[in-house]
């Protein structure tokens, strides 16, 4: 399997571990002109702050989840669904049941992609890229990826939710995304969706449903 498509499907599980500080909400482009209804905050250190408080109370996620995948080559979006677990620490399954199957599983440093019967295992410190998603999904998971240098951010709300607008700053990450867009809801900083926007303009958008916040899951679920 290439490794540009493993890659890819591991920021697949990079996307989903974003549940673990609450992103959600859905927009395509990186100009303040396409967020109606938003206002820019001024005090990124106090929101920086109650983002990490809050992130760090989530230990474990469960719920349903729904892709929809817009290709700039078809007219038709693409549309799967599946079920997506997460666990501290750095424990994420992210698996898809329709209209295809398809697993990933991260525990550590170890992680498994499944394509139907095909199995590849990846030690993710073989690989500098690897390890640099790894950091990022690390600072999602702890809740500090407002520090990350692999990214800059601008922060945004309304009456309901903040959003969040991050911009790869590495080359690397440049040819996988645009712009990820995010944003958190206020009451509980729970998940709803997140958008990656790709230099081609192809969008992918993630929905998360029936979340079930710190719940116990068995170690058996993140077995790579």
């Amino acid at each position: 399997m290439p490794n540009s498509f493993i890659v890819s499907n591991y920021f697949c599980l990079i996307r989903s571990c974003a549940l673990t500080i609450g992103f959600i909400g859905f927009i395509s482009i990186s100009t303040y002109a396409q967020y109606p209804g938003y206002t820019s905050i001024q005090d990124i250190a106090v929101f920086k702050k109650q983002f990490a408080i809050e992130s760090s109370k989530v230990m474990s996620i469960s719920c349903d989840f729904s892709q929809e995948k817009t290709l700039t080559a078809l007219t038709e979006k693409i549309t799967s669904t599946g079920k997506f677990w997460f666990k501290r620490n750095n424990k994420l399954r992210l698996e898809y049941t329709k209209p295809f199957v398809y697993l990933i599983v991260m525990n550590g440093d170890k992680m498994l992609v499944r394509d139907n019967q095909k199995e590849n295992r990846i030690n993710v410190k073989s690989s500098k890229l690897f390890q640099q998603v790894n950091r990022i999904m690390i600072d999602c998971v702890q809740g500090n990826i407002l520090d990350s240098k692999d990214f800059t951010t601008r922060v945004f709300e309304n009456r309901t939710t903040f959003l969040l607008e991050m911009t790869p700053v590495s080359k690397t990450l440049r040819e996988f995304f645009k712009t990820i867009v995010l944003t958190v809801d206020k009451k509980d900083y729970s998940a709803k969706s997140i958008a990656m926007n790709e230099p081609m303009g192809d969008i992918t958008l993630i929905q998360f449903e029936h979340k079930k916040l710190n719940e116990p899951i068995s170690d058996t679920v993140f077995t790579p």
